[in-house]
């Protein structure tokens, strides 16, 4: 038998040293190694979890002086608007500092068609009704966003970098300025107020529906439903919409669309060469984006019922870039923890105070520090993105270089 050397160091050497795995690594790992009907089985409880958890929040998670449910209702809408830019800043690699304008658009759609302080106001004798206006505006709001997407990036995704950064900004500050300026439309710095909301649930008990900013809730009731209240409500249905929107965006990230944004992402000049059509698929992250960001702005104007100009200036959009940034660019699940760590953490750190001032007063320094941070210990974000594309070429260089089994010796000897 003919002996085979095995050299140190080659693919198929049994004295390979193990690859380090991190804990995403091992748990991801985990998941894909159950059948689909396992990972049905381990999701459902654990959404319903998440579900009961305003319900019953632990002492450690809980935010004093603070609705819980009203901080996680917060927590679901940024975490629809993180994983909106995350297609743009993270799947395409498209930095777009602007991105509270879409937020803007969406939410003055609902409130422009709803509000008694709009002209525009199709909730009284016109063709809406406060009953289900605010259902009836999200899809106009999801579809006049895109729209704006579409228009803004059909001139300016011709230029990248810094460049396209600065275009989106100013994008960003133009619809704030339009907001604070157009009185006659939109009531200025005064804003809309009585914006529509769902009104399901009406009665004795709750006259305005579950969603009513009225429904404190019972905590001492059995009865889940009534128990829980407005917040806690907005956050259901704000998790529903999370849930969707992921299953949308995981399926364009398998498809042809989600290859040719990791293509551009990765070096768009050798995307284009290679013939991936690159101005077009980079349209469409900005169009889809676009379409997210005005889903969570009529998310926002149905639970707050009020806007006004100042809750779109730049300073929330960096926050929603942030959210991204910390949670891990490209990655779905990184940017919903980063966007719960936004919101979370200022209301859980409003009780403390240290010589007379509320820690949660301090947010924006907290998180310039931990951006600084991130960007020097760990750039690639608490949860960074896995590299499918190059997983799936070790696999092809270790098929290719496996070592052949040897040539079997007759007993006859050479002829």
């Amino acid at each position: 038998m003919t002996n085979v050397t095995k050299t140190p160091g080659t693919p198929g050497n049994s004295t390979d040293a193990p690859q380090r795995r991190g804990l995403g690594d091992a748990l991801r790992t985990w998941w894909e190694g159950l059948s689909r009907a396992q990972q049905w089985g381990v999701g459902v409880p654990a959404i319903l979890l998440l579900a009961l958890l305003p319900l019953f929040p632990p002492p450690l998670l809980d935010t004093p002086g603070t609705s819980f449910g009203g901080v996680m209702a917060q927590f679901a809408m940024v975490a629809l608007i993180a994983i909106g830019l995350n297609v743009v800043v993270g799947q395409a690699g498209l930095l777009d500092l602007g991105y509270v304008g879409f937020y803007a658009v969406g939410a003055y759609t609902v409130g422009l068609l709803t509000s008694p302080n709009s002209p525009w106001n199709q909730t009284d004798g016109g063709w809406l009704n406060k009953g289900w206006g605010w259902l009836a505006c999200v899809p106009l709001a999801i579809a006049i966003t895109a729209m704006s997407g579409l228009i803004l990036g059909s001139p300016t995704l011709r230029l990248r970098g810094d460049y396209l950064a600065i275009v989106t900004l100013g994008f960003g500050e133009i619809v704030r300025l339009l907001a604070d300026n157009l009185g006659e439309i939109t009531n200025g710095s005064l804003g809309l107020a009585g914006i529509a909301y769902p009104r399901i649930g009406e009665s004795e008990t709750h006259p305005n529906g579950y969603f009513s900013s009225g429904n404190l809730g019972n905590p001492d009731t059995s009865n889940l439903l009534n128990k829980a209240n407005s917040g806690t409500w907005w956050y259901w249905l704000g998790m529903a919409l999370v849930i969707v929107v992921l299953i949308v965006v995981g399926n364009l990230e398998r498809s042809r669309v989600g290859r040719a944004w990791v293509a551009i992402r990765e070096d768009e000049d050798a995307a284009e060469i290679m013939g991936v059509p690159t101005f077009k698929f980079k349209l469409w992250a900005f169009t889809i984006g676009a379409a997210v960001g005005g889903l969570s702005g009529a998310l926002y104007a149905g639970q707050v019922q009020f806007i006004n100009p100042t809750g779109f200036n730049i300073i929330n959009s960096m926050l929603f870039l942030c959210a991204v940034v910390i949670g891990g660019q490209g990655n779905k699940l990184g940017v919903i923890v980063g966007a719960f760590l936004i919101v979370y953490l200022p209301n859980r750190f409003m009780s403390v105070e240290v010589a007379d001032q509320s820690l949660g007063d301090y947010k924006y320094l907290f998180f310039g520090i931990a951006l600084m941070v991130v960007m020097i210990f760990r750039p690639q974000g608490l949860f960074p993105v896995r590299q499918k594309l190059l997983a799936y070429g070790l696999k092809i260089y270790r098929a290719v270089h496996r070592n052949p089994e040897p040539p079997a010796q007759t007993s006859g000897g050479r002829r």
